[in-house]
């Protein structure tokens, strides 16, 4: 099923989410296959309330890989923690909880705002490893599970609806796509720089992201030195500025046309 793409005309948020594998999480990059970047969801771990994941990196063809990544500390019989979660509907459910969620929480986070989903990523043939843009999604719902997950998402196997992971723990839930090449377009870091140097678009400006208020992060040449730790980073774009929208948009039509 196709949704339509709609960037919304009112107030609105882009968080750019980090997620997959990467030297702490994991051992190292997810990688871009025959063009097609493949981000490995983290190993899952137990919690007090038991299995925290049903899936394995098998289940989702994705064992070979894991092992490579890993450096053979991971296989097809390891659990993975699969989140953010694609359906095949055109869907995206991303779990998220404890202090990543609180701050969503304070940033306004919302329905119409929408995740970029970003993680590592090298070629498996070598090459630099580098932040990109894999996915994304538009929040239609926020779903809290302190009162206990909806069947649909326990069969399904979400596994933040297999068992909490804090009291604050929901899913967010909405229309989105992975993205099928590793095109230039997505990819956030400078070519030759480290990972966290990026080349930030001309409307993010020192201000205008979560996290990153100091200014020796902003430099000059329209890069930026992104954080090395934390998952949800928050642009606030308010409801009149037209080039946010506008390279939302286009990265959106990036990640469907692949």
């Amino acid at each position: 099923m196709q949704l339509p793409v709609a960037v919304q005309a009112g107030p609105m948020k882009i968080v750019f989410s980090r997620k997959g594998f990467d030297t702490s999480a994991g051992g190292g990059p997810s990688p871009i296959v025959a063009g097609r970047p493949v981000s490995l969801p983290i190993p899952a771990a137990r919690n007090a309330a038991g299995a925290a994941s049903v899936t394995t990196y098998g289940d989702l063809g994705l064992g070979d890989h894991a092992a490579r990544a890993s450096r053979g500390r991971l296989g097809a019989g390891d659990a993975c923690h699969h989140d953010p979660m694609f359906t095949r509907e055109g869907e995206c459910l991303f779990g998220q909880c404890g202090a990543a969620q609180t701050h969503l929480e304070r940033q306004g986070v919302g329905a119409g705002d929408v995740f970029l989903f970003f993680g590592l990523f090298r070629e498996e043939s070598g090459g630099e490893p580098h932040h990109r843009i894999f996915g994304y999604l538009r929040v239609a719902e926020l779903i809290p599970l302190s009162a206990g997950a909806p069947a649909e998402l326990v069969e399904r196997g979400h596994p933040h609806a297999l068992a909490m992971h804090a009291r604050n723990d929901c899913i967010w839930r909405g229309e989105g796509r992975v993205a099928g090449r590793a095109s230039e377009a997505l990819r956030l870091t400078v070519p030759g720089g480290r990972p966290s140097l990026w080349r930030r678009p001309d409307w993010l400006r020192r201000g205008g992201l979560s996290y990153h208020d100091r200014a020796d992060r902003w430099l000059r040449g329209g890069k930026l030195r992104a954080v090395s730790r934390g998952q949800e980073f928050v642009a606030d774009i308010g409801s009149r500025r037209e080039a946010p929208r506008a390279w939302l948009e286009s990265v959106i039509a990036e990640i469907r046309a692949s």
